[in-house]
């Protein structure tokens, strides 16, 4: 079974103007962002506009990030669907074209029916039907659904789930869910914003999307506080946080690809109905870069 352990980037998807795919920058941002120490990729999570794209279009992704990572780092493809049909589908394709793990987010648009059996069946069933490692996904901002503890570690029972992307920053959850499932279920931080306080309570690291614009300070935060420099980790922990919510919380995606424009990659623009950000927004956003260089 693979470890995945260490910092991960979600990638966010390179369009061109006219928003199609824009497959040589995709190669180019996985080139630059793979001269860090970073376990792999996240291709087509949240930060990727997963929910943007054709199932023709997320086919073609797979293909073009497995062959832009080097080998011996992790491809980790997001696979979620809305149905379990849907989700082994993509989760099957994924595997075909390299991927080294699936991250599934949970079904989420008829939400009140969403009941804890209902998951655990989905995710058991989808893992049942994977040639790959499945990661559960909590992203309650955009799903609507908080997962609970107990959903999530009857899920961790099935040997081909492996690990879990909180994204919620439910401290006590995620070190629940740690306490009650074995050293093979890998609990990884879903945000910059609380690195350190998840891997004081046990976490293996981050998929995070401050690593595509900060991947060094994400490595320092986990490194030093592997290395036992509390106070030092704290320090960049703090320093990050506002950064990391302009990114995610305060501007989102549209965000994250200026920043990533702003630092050498290549960002592009966002799919429709997002939009670009604005130009006071822009401004802002440059500052706190240049800030935390």
């Amino acid at each position: 079974m693979i470890s995945i352990k260490g910092i991960f980037p979600p990638l966010p998807t390179s369009f061109q103007e006219n928003e199609e795919l824009y497959p040589e920058k995709i190669r180019e941002n996985i080139k630059s962002l793979m001269n860090y120490d970073l376990a792999g990729i996240v291709v087509l999570g949240s930060n990727g506009e997963l929910v943007m794209l054709s199932e023709k279009e997320r086919e073609r992704v797979y293909g073009i990030a497995r062959e832009a990572i080097p080998e011996g780092k992790l491809m980790i493809a997001g696979t979620g669907g809305e149905s379990t049909r849907e989700t082994i589908r993509l989760t099957k394709m994924a595997a075909i074209h390299g991927a080294d793990a699936a991250l599934v987010l949970n079904p989420h648009y008829y939400q009140g029916l969403m009941t804890n059996e209902v998951l655990v069946t989905h995710y058991k069933e989808v893992a049942d039907s994977s040639d790959i490692p499945v990661i559960i996904y909590n992203i309650p901002a955009n799903s609507g659904i908080d997962m609970k503890a107990n959903t999530i570690i009857s899920m961790a029972e099935h040997p081909n789930i492996i690990g879990l992307k909180d994204s919620g920053g439910n401290i006590v959850k995620m070190g629940e869910v740690i306490r009650q499932t074995g050293d093979d279920f890998h609990v990884l931080a879903g945000s910059g914003g609380f690195l350190l306080p998840a891997l004081a309570i046990g976490a293996d690291g981050g998929i995070l999307a401050l690593a595509n614009i900060r991947p060094e300070k994400c490595l320092e935060i986990m490194n030093t506080f592997f290395e036992g420099n509390l106070d030092e980790a704290r320090e960049i922990q703090q320093s990050m946080i506002p950064l990391n919510t302009a990114v995610t919380k305060q501007w989102g995606i549209p965000a994250l690809k200026v920043a990533m424009e702003h630092l050498g990659y290549y960002g592009g623009p966002v799919r429709k109905p997002l939009t670009a950000l604005e130009p006071s927004s822009k401004e802002k956003l440059i500052k706190l870069l240049e800030s935390t260089a």
